[in-house]
């Protein structure tokens, strides 16, 4: 096995290409574009999502789904949460049982309440692959495509897959850790874009630093909360996918979800914002599958609840912070998270 399928030409699917490539497999980089796909053929760039970095030779790119897949075991969708049924349908034709799927998708699907790894599990039977393994943490496309030190966690139900998947990342500059808990790795991967949001409107408003660690911390019990009653362990969310991945994603202007939030806070309207930006912001869409999710869970989820009317109900972000300020007292430690710890640590 020496090419690897990566469906998926933005930032960070050109961004794991480099790693792949840089530990010696042949990636097929998959484009719906034929001037991307020529650019990095020609020329070893993807100017638009990477600027100013060189491409290693052995990333080559093409349109066919099926030209993709061929020779492959391994195949990495770095995907916008909104196409990732589409595309698994795309892929379906041309899997095997032999097939492991790795995703690096963060996001929820409003609605359904899907996690990524759900909905590939939907779209494609297991007897069109051998299993699926996600790949989070905190990691920008843009220093990982500069070989600056990241480290991240792959996980699977499957100890043994997780850990194959390990070997295919791991290099000096990218450390990896494995984990079996796929829920936690997925809410903690979706749902701290929702508060990167928050910190970046906290940003754009001039509320200063304190304000944002209290967002920080307090989304974080957030995520935890939700994440539990689906399921997690709670500890995931003091790892690389939670609390890891909150604050590179809260605290860099890298961060699209942060740039986003900070231009809401500024005064720009949502649909100009994303006009501006002209990529996906996954935390929006997140944030109206989380905000559904917590009424049906009867989960307390108050930043949530504020951004949601921020972005879809125009509510002012304003009187969105001074309603999270003005909220009654209540306790910082909560005592069903707290026994659900305690009996798991006995």
């Amino acid at each position: 096995m020496s090419k690897i399928a990566v469906l998926g030409a933005g930032s960070w699917g050109t961004a794991l290409s480099i790693v792949l490539a840089d530990n010696g497999y042949d990636v097929c980089l998959w484009s719906r574009r034929k001037e991307q796909a020529e650019e990095i053929n020609q020329h070893h760039t993807n100017e638009k999502y990477l600027p100013g970095v060189t491409l290693p030779t052995r990333i080559k790119a093409e349109l066919s789904v099926e030209k993709v897949l061929e020779d492959t075991t391994y195949i990495l969708l770095v995907l916008p949460t909104a196409i990732v049924r589409q595309v698994a349908k795309e892929l379906l034709p041309y899997l095997t049982s032999e097939h492991v799927i790795i995703h690096s998708s963060k996001g929820i699907e409003p609605d359904t309440y899907k996690r990524v790894s759900q909905l590939i599990e939907e779209e494609i039977p297991e007897r069109k692959r051998k299993g699926i393994v996600v790949l989070s943490g905190p990691s920008h496309a843009e220093e990982v495509s500069h070989r600056s030190p990241t480290t991240v966690v792959v996980g699977s139900e499957s100890l043994d897959l997780a850990e194959k998947v390990q070997d295919l990342f791991i290099n000096q500059h990218f450390r990896v850790y494995t984990n079996n808990d796929v829920t936690g790795m997925e809410i903690g991967g979706s749902l701290k874009n929702i508060i990167a949001l928050g910190a970046g409107l906290t940003d754009g408003l001039e509320f200063g630093d304190n304000a944002k660690a209290a967002l920080m911390t307090r989304g974080l019990a957030e995520i935890a909360r939700l994440g539990i009653e689906m399921g997690a362990h709670p500890l995931t969310f003091a790892g690389l996918a939670g609390v890891g991945d909150l604050i590179v994603t809260c605290t860099s202007q890298h961060s699209r979800n942060w740039r986003c939030g900070y231009a809401l806070g500024q005064g720009q309207t949502v649909d100009d914002v994303l006009s501006s930006m002209g990529m996906v912001v996954e935390g929006i869409r997140t944030t109206k599958a989380a905000y559904q999710l917590g009424k049906e869970k009867n989960v307390e989820m108050p930043i949530t609840q504020e951004l949601y009317k921020v972005l879809f109900e125009d509510k002012s972000p304003q009187q969105a912070a001074e309603d999270l300020m003005g909220r009654g007292p209540t306790h910082e430690l909560e005592h069903k998270n707290l026994d659900f710890l305690n009996a798991y640590l006995k």
